[in-house]
């Protein structure tokens, strides 16, 4: 059986399969790359052909453009494998977003999955994490520390909704990412009952259609931007989290700002920001998830791509499971690192 390190390597474009003649969520444009998902850490513009699961080049196309989302593009869904070069891949889902998944390859008896970004809760606009048996995974490490342990989600909706019923005549401005974050929480607060229109700040509106478009329902919802103030009162706003304290947010009526992140749980983090109600949902997996994926995929051998790779070898080092730091570069905490504030 070939060693994993034989025909996947660190190159400074990302991770290449050698035989394959294939990047993985390459961070430069290259001519073949196979997508995992469609934040713009992973999914980049200007690559000559790309592979990625029918949702992930309709999120890629939206966001990019016609074009620049792959010269050519051909679909695989989750499950559905083809020949690269020798090399069978097929595509999983991670859980993370809408047409997320994980990479999953075999060349010369040896099996290696990357999964991209991914999350272990349930989310009703994502397809769950499947695991997938391997010799060799390679896994984010956003939350890689035993402080982030995410809790549920129902219970973070709980709380926001707690405090709009404590508040009627204030608008609950939250920042969430466009991509993924925004439409989880409009479908767990239709799945909590709320049923009035939920108020999206300008650059949550195009992605939210391409969901529905998809077979994602939504719901009604509201461009914030040309509602009166006094329609806001009560009302919950979605906005990217540079926004939320931005000169955008003036225009809602004495706005409780509030942030979904798993970055919430670092209290410090939520003071610096002005965040009033921390929410701590995330899209990562957690201490806990990570760790038991790693367990559960069977590997004798983990790579760690970004994050806090460190703590995650060191955990893995204890189960008898070797670990190595990849130190890829050009991939972010949380989706994009800012958003556009005046959309």
């Amino acid at each position: 059986m070939a060693h994993p390190s034989t025909w996947l390597k660190v190159t400074p474009s990302g991770l290449f399969c050698e035989p394959g003649g294939f990047f993985i969520d390459p961070t430069r444009a290259v001519d073949r790359a196979v997508i995992s998902h469609g934040h713009s850490d992973h999914a980049r513009p200007g690559h000559a052909h790309v592979l990625a699961t029918p949702e992930t080049l309709a999120i890629m196309t939206a966001r990019m453009g016609e074009g620049r989302a792959g010269t050519t593009q051909q679909a695989l869904r989750h499950g559905e494998a083809l020949a690269i070069g020798g090399v069978r891949v097929w595509l999983r889902p991670a859980g993370h977003v809408l047409g997320s998944a994980q990479v999953c390859m075999e060349w010369q008896g040896c099996r290696a999955v990357v999964s991209g970004d991914y999350k272990r809760q349930a989310d009703p606009t994502a397809a769950g994490f499947e695991v997938e048996p391997c010799d060799l995974f390679v896994t984010e490490a956003t939350f890689a520390l035993p402080v982030f342990r995410h809790p549920p989600p129902a219970a973070e909706m709980a709380k926001l909704l707690r405090s709009v019923a404590l508040f009627p005549e204030r608008t609950h401005v939250v920042g969430c990412y466009s991509l993924g974050k925004c439409q989880r929480l409009i479908a767990m607060l239709r799945q909590a009952g709320w049923d009035r229109p939920i108020h999206l700040h300008g650059a949550h509106v195009a992605l939210c259609r391409v969901y529905e478009e998809l077979g994602v329902p939504l719901g009604p919802l509201r461009t914030a931007t040309v509602a009166k103030k006094e329609e806001l009162q009560g009302a919950i706003v979605l906005a990217p989290p540079s926004a939320v304290t931005d000169r955008w947010a003036r225009r809602l009526a004495e706005p409780v700002v509030a942030v979904a992140s798993g970055w919430m749980r670092v209290r410090q983090r939520a003071k610096q920001g002005g965040v009033e109600l921390p929410l701590v949902i995330s899209d990562h997996a957690d201490w806990d998830e990570l760790l038991a994926t790693c367990t559960e995929v069977q590997a004798p051998e983990i790579w760690v791509t970004h994050g806090r790779e460190d703590a995650l070898i060191h955990a893995l080092s204890l189960r008898g499971i070797r670990g190595r730091a990849l130190h890829l570069v050009g991939f972010g905490e949380e989706d994009d690192a800012e958003e556009p504030a005046a959309a």
